[in-house]
């Protein structure tokens, strides 16, 4: 009897704890006319979610200028820009790869999930921004 409550307390844990992905394409996504000629590149990023870890990753390519800072960014919904909410490690070049790891509140975890963060690459032409996409399942 022991060892089949264990074995159901492992596997609720586990179940509690399989990892949510998260995926984007990263984008060019011109703020106004004049920036057209600014920003270009294409790249990708994933995320997991397990438990409270939020762990993203991803990649660049045909940047116009090198690469400042990468963060995640808040939308009030999915679409519209918002603030930055997580600083990600970058690659300082036109084309490399990004990287964190972070602690999520409870409210952050549901943020993520209902589709209002998105990735956001900044580079020296386009310091507004020059790579974009939403994390979305």
């Amino acid at each position: 009897m022991r060892s089949l409550l264990i074995g159901i307390v492992f596997s609720i844990t586990a179940w509690a704890q399989s990892p949510e992905t998260f995926k984007t394409r990263l984008s060019v996504v011109a703020l106004d006319a004049a920036m057209k000629s600014t920003v270009a590149g294409v790249g990708m990023s994933s995320a997991t979610l397990t438990g409270a870890k939020f762990v993203v990753t991803g990649t660049f390519e045909g940047l116009k200028s090198n690469a400042t800072v990468a963060h995640i960014h808040q939308g009030t919904v999915t679409g519209v820009r918002g603030p930055k909410v997580l600083d990600l490690t970058i690659d300082k070049s036109m084309k490399g790869s990004l990287s964190g790891s972070f602690g999520l509140s409870p409210d952050q975890i549901k943020i993520l999930k209902a589709g209002r963060w998105y990735v956001q690459i900044h580079s020296e032409k386009a310091p507004e921004g020059n790579l974009w996409g939403w994390l979305l399942k």
